[in-house]
């Protein structure tokens, strides 16, 4: 069979994203609740032999697709390209859940041009939600637009965050951040996925998502998809770049503020 090269602009783009997407969902839902080899990356970071599939499962496609260009990627790290555009991937956002056999897992991947993003895909292969953004196109799950919710206040919000993989011996965590959001919101929730929590945020289904000491491919894609659905999205400081921040806030305008008002007096690290 030849080849598919879809090299070109932002739709043959978002088309190669979803379908290396869903490619790698496919591995992911063949191996969910069987046996894995899992070796740990750090005190609380496992990795599967399924990631590893995932990933190079991916990378083969989009290589296919859209040749010369580089990629971040969770388990190979950085390969370089040959122009200004590189895919951030994380073939399996969820693994401790998915090594426990707990179905809040997802595909994410993103492509970058010089700092920005351009497309977002994320994919939950068990509930086949596809949540899919383009620059300056609008945000989308299965080929519906979506909009962030219309929550108005802190107190009337449910949030969302994570726990970094270097709790058991970092000072700097967001343990007095839960307890506060905790007597301060609706909710606060920890599911596992920052990614799919950051397409929830864009989907309406969360108000927010804060967490720290996540890499740029756990949030590429979720970071498009909140913005394009309407969501603002900054560092602990309110610095828009969050790619590559310590720490990222992921909400609608108004439950935004109110959020940054108070990580904003956060140490950064220490």
């Amino acid at each position: 069979m030849a080849k598919r090269n879809l090299h070109g602009g932002t739709e043959s783009h978002l088309t190669a994203a979803i379908l290396a997407a869903r490619a790698a969902g496919k591995i992911l839902r063949s191996g969910f609740g069987q046996p894995h080899s899992i070796r740990m990356k750090g005190p609380t970071d496992p990795v599967t032999e399924i990631d590893r599939a995932a990933e190079d499962c991916i990378i083969r496609l989009l290589k296919e697709a859209t040749p010369g260009y580089g990629f971040l990627t969770e388990e190979r790290g950085t390969i370089l390209g040959k122009t200004d555009l590189r895919w951030i991937v994380d073939p399996l956002d969820g693994t401790v859940n998915y090594s426990r056999g707990s179905p809040r897992f997802c595909t994410s991947i993103a492509l970058e041009r010089a700092g920005e993003l351009e497309i977002g895909v994320v994919y939950d292969p068990l509930r086949d939600d596809l949540f899919a953004a383009a620059s300056g196109r609008g945000a989308t799950c299965n080929g519906e637009s979506i909009r962030v919710s219309s929550t108005e206040s802190l107190r009337s919000a449910v949030v969302g965050t994570g726990f970094p993989y270097d709790a058991w011996t970092s000072r700097r965590d967001n343990t007095a951040e839960v307890a506060y959001f905790v007597k301060r919101t609706l909710g606060v929730r920890s599911t596992g996925s920052a990614a799919l929590d950051l397409a929830s945020v864009a989907a309406g289904r969360l108000d927010a998502h804060w967490e720290y000491g996540l890499a740029p491919y756990d949030v590429a894609a979720g970071i498009l998809l909140v913005r394009e659905a309407g969501g603002t999205v900054s560092d602990y400081v309110g610095h828009p770049n969050a790619l590559y921040g310590t720490g990222i806030i992921a909400a609608n305008q108004s439950v935004h503020g109110e959020m940054l008002a108070y990580l904003k007096t956060r140490p950064v690290a220490g």
